[in-house]
C-alpha cells in the first residue's frame, strides 16, 4: 500500500487509552503522529460510523465548511434526519463546527485502521 504523506488524511482507528497516550507523548516529543480519531472498540467505531454517517463524510471530505442544509442536500436526505447524524459525529470528534455555525470535516482523505483477531 502506498501512502501519500502530502495529503491531509485522518486515520480512524481502534486504540486503547495506553495507545492514545503513547501517541500523544510521542507528539509532545516532536514525533509527527498524523491526524487520528480513535475509538475504544471496533463495535464503538461501527456504532458511530453508520452507513448514513459514512455518506456524510464522503460528501464532506475535502469540501470545506458547509451548512447542515447543504450537507443534507448533498446526501439527498431531509435536514432533520441529517441533524442527528451530524450531532453524533460532532460529539465523537469526527466533525467540527465553525464559529459561524457551519460544519466541517477538515480532511481530504480517510484511512480506517484496525486489526481483527481471534476471540479470547
Amino acid at each position: 500500500m502506498t501512502t501519500d504523506n502530502t495529503s491531509n488524511t485522518v486515520t480512524l482507528s481502534v486504540a486503547s487509552r495506553d495507545d492514545v497516550t503513547k501517541r500523544a507523548l510521542a507528539a509532545f516529543d516532536g514525533t509527527a503522529q498524523g491526524a487520528h480519531i480513535s475509538f475504544a472498540s471496533v463495535e464503538l467505531l461501527w456504532q458511530t460510523m453508520t452507513p448514513k454517517r459514512w455518506d456524510l463524510l464522503k460528501v464532506m471530505t475535502g469540501q470545506g465548511a458547509m451548512s447542515m442544509r447543504e450537507a443534507a442536500r448533498r446526501v439527498g436526505r431531509d435536514v432533520k434526519t441529517v441533524h442527528g447524524d451530524v450531532h453524533a459525529l460532532l460529539n465523537a470528534g469526527v466533525l467540527d463546527r465553525e464559529e459561524n455555525g457551519q460544519i466541517t470535516f477538515p480532511f481530504d482523505a480517510v484511512h480506517v485502521d484496525f486489526t481483527l483477531t481471534t476471540a479470547a
